[in-house]
């Protein structure tokens, strides 16, 4: 049982991240560089999970993913099932509430890069996608890191929201912050200090990882010049 919950959970964690990076990368480049009057809003939009009681943001994803909203109905539909206490539902809900942990490390990186740094590559001819991936991703090689280990560990300890969409099923749903919550329910403490003390060690070897990373020098980075060009 718990060898299962450690495998819902680190599936669950890996999916989510890889998900959170494709969508807050964009995302985190278009508010750094949004000038509209509408960038507060979408800035509170995004960070509404931080404030907001799990439940109550679990709350809103389930009624989202039941049979009576769009969304739901859309899924139902397209594949006979509920995203409701499913690991699709799951995924959803998990991306959606720790989206703020991935998107701001990567928003406030992007706005301290080096301007000049961009326009010195469009000046030897780099285009918007080369300047993105050959200066904007190297630069902010440090941050992308952080934000993926925050989308990650905040996915592993995320208890309200999981257990709203997901509910508490074996092999399907329940992750170690679930499982442990039915231990000390069911008064088996061995197996509670079992997954309390491994996710203790698991926030503790993240956050020296991050530390460590955080006293690292940041690599120069050299640009290359596009023969032809000059």
């Amino acid at each position: 049982m718990l060898l299962t919950a450690v495998w819902v959970t680190l599936k669950l964690a890996t999916i989510t991240t890889v998900i959170l990076m494709l969508l807050a990368i964009p995302m985190a480049w278009g508010l750094a560089n949004m000038q509209s009057r509408l960038r507060p809003l979408l800035e509170a939009l995004v960070g509404l999970p931080m404030v907001l009681p799990p439940t109550v943001l679990g709350f809103y994803i389930l009624l989202l993913c039941s049979p009576n909203y769009a969304p739901g109905q859309l899924w139902l539909s397209l594949t006979g099932t509920t995203l409701a206490f499913s690991f699709t539902g799951l995924v959803i809900a998990s991306v959606i509430c720790s989206m703020p942990f991935v998107v701001q490390p990567l928003q406030r990186a992007f706005e301290q890069l080096d301007k000049g740094l961009l326009e010195a590559a469009a000046m030897m001819g780099a285009g918007r996608m080369d300047r993105f991936f050959n200066v904007v991703l190297p630069c902010t090689r440090r941050a992308m890191i952080l934000a993926a280990c925050m989308g990650f560990a905040h996915t592993v300890g995320e208890f309200g929201v999981v257990l709203m969409i997901g509910g508490n099923i074996p092999g399907e749903t329940q992750v170690l912050s679930i499982a442990l919550f039915d231990a000390v329910e069911s008064q088996q403490f061995t197996e509670a200090h079992q997954i309390a003390a491994g996710l203790m060690v698991f926030a503790m070897i993240l956050l020296i990882t991050l530390y460590s990373l955080d006293r690292q020098p940041v690599a120069q980075l050299p640009l290359k010049s596009h023969p032809g060009r000059y």
